[in-house]
């Protein structure tokens, strides 16, 4: 049975097919942020528990500061993904529900941006 007008057939209306991607990523950046998560708690304790000099020194470790940077990057982007699902779903207005994908976007990357260089001043330094 065809749902769709003979006018959004030609026009090519219906599924924009970007969906399932988005889902999957959601889900793929969710299950590699699980093993991460680890890292950064050890970091947190450290940093709460251990002295300066002990902390900088574990995390200029190219593998702890590999882990700790691919958190910050994974979960900024599920964070991004999260937020725009929420904004498709609820902001009704088309101009406002563009307008604040973007911005959520940007303030991830900004985020994502500065924790890299604050993590590549550690490394470096240590």
């Amino acid at each position: 049975m065809d749902y769709q007008s003979p006018l959004a057939k030609v026009r090519g209306l219906g599924s924009a097919k970007s969906g399932t991607g988005h889902w999957w990523m959601q889900r793929v950046t969710a299950l590699a942020l699980v093993p991460l998560t680890y890292w950064l708690l050890v970091y947190l304790g450290m940093s709460l528990t251990s002295p300066y000099q002990q902390t900088l020194a574990w995390l200029a470790q190219p593998l702890h500061a590999v882990a700790v940077w691919s958190w910050v990057l994974l979960a900024c982007y599920h964070a991004a993904l999260g937020l725009q699902v929420v904004i498709e779903d609820y902001v009704a207005a088309e101009g406002l529900k563009i307008i604040a994908v973007w911005l959520v976007n940007l303030a991830f990357l900004f985020l994502a941006l500065a924790a890299s260089v604050a993590l590549l001043r550690i490394v470096v330094a240590g």
